[in-house]
């Protein structure tokens, strides 16, 4: 990996008012699309866990698998997917969180993980933090240790990596936007 600084927020394409008026949506489908800023995000997002034993990988639905699955594979683990309520076809637990209307949930298969199992938690962007402090509540339900939560993007006003890293989990990020 080289050390030259790498410009992700160029790479990122970013959409006013997109999915409300006033929102500044963070498309990562223009650096998925671009090999080499996919691969210097990969390897990034790796980095500080190369040649550490990490069982398992688990990416949020939907961007988290695509940068879950690449994560897993530079680290020689297993991936655990991690869907919205219904979208597993095995026995499931989950966990269920608040949405600013309501309230989703998240599963996972009962047999994803193993109790004393390393775990990384990989998605695209941290907010809020409401899916991803669910996602490990669930994973700590289960009896493994979540090393750290990784995402490309953050959005440091709105204090999701402090939710998570007041639950004890290292958060690594790419690049912060300011806003929302």
């Amino acid at each position: 990996m080289t050390s030259e600084p790498f410009d992700y927020a160029a790479a990122i394409r970013t959409i006013p008012d997109y999915p409300a008026k006033g929102v500044m949506f963070r498309d990562i489908t223009t650096l998925l699309g671009n090999p080499r800023a996919f691969r210097r995000t990969i390897d990034e997002l790796v980095q500080p866990w190369a040649g550490a034993k990490i069982d398992k990988v688990a990416g949020i639905e939907a961007r988290g698998f695509i940068i879950g699955g690449a994560v897993a594979h530079q680290l020689s683990a297993g991936f655990v997917p991690i869907r919205k309520k219904g979208k597993l076809p095995f026995e499931t637990i989950g966990m269920d969180y608040a949405l600013e209307y309501g309230q989703d949930r998240i599963e996972i298969h009962v047999d994803a993980v193993e109790k004393g199992e390393r775990v990384i938690l990989v998605d695209d962007l941290i907010a809020t933090g409401g899916t991803a402090e669910a996602a490990i509540k669930l994973l700590h339900e289960t009896g493994v240790k979540v090393e750290a939560a990784c995402f490309i993007v953050d959005l440091p006003a709105l204090g999701g990596a402090d939710k998570l890293r007041a639950l004890g989990v290292a958060v690594r990020t790419l690049v912060a936007f300011d806003g929302h």
